[in-house]
């Protein structure tokens, strides 16, 4: 009898451990290093230490997390020798020589030197903001290497939480208040803002914990679970891991409301202990939140747009970024790789739920964010990453300039990097770097020849190496949104227990009417894959089941994970606005120019009745207001010249309606 025993098996194959084999049969346990401590099994008697295991650590000078096979260290061998004989007499092989048992390290290398340490140097500025963190961090009895420390303070200083100088802004304090990630804490304060807070509760608690799914030992059942991850993920339009995760969360969540917690667990491959760590992890932030003056204490109020699709992927950029990276198309029939923005190369891991993504080299190259990059026996690779559109990169990058559109010849002498290493790489990245320098710093003629229309074509380019195609208008909206998305974070901040005004508020409302759009074009669905809830909720009639129906095993699992999701969605898609125009994605390598990609830009979107309050709308909500009144905005982009300066000065109104009444409202006035 063979058993395995690891932190991805199901409870019930971890309990079969316990038990207690038939006479004349022998009991064999494959275990991880999850059974050094902790566990009992009274009948074990014999141990074979391999000596070997696999721990996860961090590489500074190359800013990946490792995850390598390594050699024990004595503690952890003495404590595999102690499973033997705690019951009875056992004995314990070590299947390495006593040299090697010499020169094992007396204990374990401690954490803070072989894990990333942003929230670690954000806690010692809340200590002692006056500090440098790098001369604090030496004193400690295990000092992390300077590259660790500078990686995490660029980091804090991507997100607004240190200065250029790393002293601690009004954005870090806050960031430092809740128990979690400044990065996940950044991710919180964007979904308040976007009446999104549930997933993001969700994603927080699974990133600081573990992921729910389990792995099952039989093939056939590995199959099951792999699809069960598809059905998740269908349900928010696919293409992602972390919203299998809010999906699978929701759905645990309804399905204990009815009864059918264990059924749901068995049949999803879900761990039910998992989900109610998660579960209380939740509480436990949400009470926080609230404590801070961050939300209220009904939080009804900033779920809102909770089912929105388009919005929780940017959430999910807010809480990742700058870990993007974009697909290159295959060469050669093989399998496509991610570039990264140091350029780096990797490849997705196959328990991921997009690594069978399928698009054509004449497609856009699609988005991706993720959570890590990690290196382990066979490269490096990407396992949780979902894709996304341009739109939440171009409102929430921390660098974007415009420069002319790039023409055929200056295209073609770009040439093809793809398959390039070493020292090439490295000489076209510092080319690339010089000339976004100049692109940056245009100014004068050129900048007013640039802008000097509203229909002109431009380029976005975004933190020095991910090229957009637009027009002048619709990037000035853009920049205009960017800094009243800046404002409300900055507001919030130094008044949390305070309403938005009404200005910032109508911005907050126009970026998720804009965020709503689900920028996945250029990616065809595999033909295998499941239906995308997204898409079919109004034609399937979801919504109208008969009252009292439930759905349970006797139903298609399919239909029961949409009947268990679909009471709760808000929003199924962004069908009551028009959509304008947006060139899509540029790749960088070739410069060859790609199909369109719709985009939203806010002076495109048209005015349209006030929606009927229910599950068809987007939603914002700022705290003072009913959420039964519906708004709508409809805003306005102008550009007029000076006739004496030749200056431009771009102007965004908004017009808010708010039932039966309405009112103008002026945005943003730059010049």
């Amino acid at each position: 009898m063979m058993i395995s025993l690891h932190s991805m098996v199901p409870s019930m194959e971890q309990r079969k451990v316990f038990k207690r084999p038939p006479q004349g049969c022998r009991k064999i346990i494959l275990s991880t290093n999850i059974a050094e401590s902790a566990i009992t099994i009274d009948d074990v008697v014999y141990v074979i230490d391999s000596g070997r295991m696999k721990e996860k650590s961090y590489d500074p000078y190359n800013n990946v997390s490792t995850l390598q096979s390594s050699w024990v260290s004595k503690a952890s061998s003495r404590q595999r020798e102690g499973r033997a004989g705690r019951c009875q007499p056992g004995i314990c092989y070590h299947l390495f020589s006593k040299l090697r048992a010499a020169s094992l390290p007396d204990f374990q290398v401690p954490e803070i030197r072989r894990m990333p340490i942003e929230d670690l140097c954000l806690q010692v500025k809340l200590i002692d903001p006056n500090c440098k963190i790098e001369d604090f961090l030496r004193k400690t009895l295990d000092p992390p290497v300077p590259e660790t420390i500078h990686n995490a303070i660029t980091v804090l200083q991507d997100i607004g939480a240190l200065s250029l100088d790393e002293q601690l802004t009004e954005l870090g304090e806050k960031l430092g208040c809740l128990p979690v990630h400044p990065l996940t804490s950044k991710m919180l304060f964007f979904a308040i803002l976007m009446n999104c807070l549930d997933p993001a509760l969700t994603l927080a608690c699974a990133s600081d914990y573990r992921d729910p799914f389990t792995l099952p030992v039989l093939p056939n059942e590995k199959k099951r679970a792999t699809a069960a991850k598809f059905d998740f993920a269908s349900l928010y339009g696919g293409h992602s891991d972390q919203l299998a995760v809010i999906a699978a969360f929701e759905c645990w969540k309804n399905a204990k409301g009815r009864g059918q917690e264990a059924w749901f667990c068995s049949q999803y491959f879900i761990s039910s202990s998992t989900m109610n760590m998660l579960h209380g992890m939740r509480k436990q932030l949400e009470s926080e939140l609230i404590r801070n003056g961050f939300i209220q204490e009904d939080v009804s109020c900033c779920n809102l747009n909770a089912h929105d699709p388009g919005i929780i992927r940017a959430v999910l950029v807010a809480g990742m970024y700058p870990m993007v990276g974009r697909f290159l198309p295959p060469r050669n029939g093989k399998r496509f790789h991610v570039e990264t923005a140091t350029g780096a190369k990797v490849r997705l891991h196959p328990h991921s739920l997009i690594f069978k993504l399928s698009f054509k080299k004449t497609d856009d190259c699609p988005l991706i964010v993720y959570d890590e990059i990690t290196r382990g026996n066979g490269g490096m690779h990407i396992r949780n990453c979902t894709v996304v559109g341009p739109l939440p990169l171009l409102l929430l990058a921390t660098e974007i300039v415009v420069a002319p559109p790039k023409d055929d010849n200056e295209e073609d002498d770009e040439g093809d990097d793809d398959d390039n290493n070493g020292s090439d790489d490295a000489g076209e990245d510092e080319s690339d770097e010089d000339e976004m320098e100049t692109d940056g710093k245009l100014g004068g003629n050129n900048y007013e020849k640039i802008m000097s229309s509203p229909d002109n074509s431009v380029t976005a380019v975004v933190d020095r190496w991910l090229y957009f195609g637009s027009t002048a208008l619709d990037v000035a909206q853009i920049y205009c949104l960017r800094e009243r998305l800046s404002a409300a974070v900055l507001f919030k901040v130094k008044h949390p227990r305070e309403v938005l005004p009404p200005a910032l508020e109508a911005s907050m409302h126009a970026a998720a009417c804009v965020l709503s759009y689900d920028g996945l074009s250029g990616i065809s669905l595999p033909l295998e894959s499941v239906d995308s809830l997204t898409s079919m909720i109004r034609a399937t009639g979801i919504n109208n089941s008969a009252p009292g129906r439930r759905m349970g095993p006797g139903q298609n699992s399919n239909d029961f994970l949409k009947s268990l999701i679909s009471p709760n969605i808000q929003h199924t898609g962004p069908s009551h606005y028009h959509k304008a125009r947006f060139t899509g994605f540029q790749r960088k390598s070739n410069g060859n120019e790609l199909s369109s990609q719709d985009f939203i830009p806010p002076g495109k979107i048209p005015y349209q009745r006030p929606p009927m309050q229910g599950p068809n709308s987007v939603g914002y909500d700022s705290g003072t207001h009913e959420s039964s009144n519906p708004r709508v905005i409809h805003l306005s982009g102008s550009v007029e010249m000076h006739p004496r300066s030749s200056g431009l000065t771009f102007r965004l109104n908004c017009i808010l309606y708010t039932g039966k009444s309405s009112c103008l409202l002026p945005l943003l006035e730059w010049t």
